[in-house]
């Protein structure tokens, strides 16, 4: 999946022109757009350039958006700390303190 960043996309007009512009060098690709965030998803195989350039000879600026890192994985037990320990279903029982954590 390829993210770019496009500032100058405002509308769903300017997002229907990039789609056509994604289109005509990568017709199998599959896109998501966030308009108020101004970011475009591409799926499939065409190289990240190639697709740049599309978009940019339709007229738009492209920012290449790095991958996000995968979501954390959860330790055993669940738990940030790797071990969990029964809470309290309300902080009055077993003298729990509001704002305690499973961890302290």
């Amino acid at each position: 999946m390829t993210t770019f960043r496009i500032p100058d996309m405002t509308c769903g007009h300017c997002a229907s022109t990039i789609a056509r512009a994604v289109a005509s060098v990568a017709k199998d690709a599959r896109l998501d757009f966030n308009i108020p965030e101004k970011l475009v998803r591409i799926s499939g195989d065409t190289a990240e350039a190639e697709l740049a350039e599309a978009i940019a000879d339709a007229g738009y600026t492209v920012e290449a958006v790095p991958d996000s890192p995968a979501p954390a994985q959860k330790r055993a037990g669940g738990c940030c700390c790797g071990t969990r320990k029964s809470a309290p279903v309300d902080v009055r029982q077993a003298g729990g303190e509001p704002g305690s954590s499973c961890c302290g």
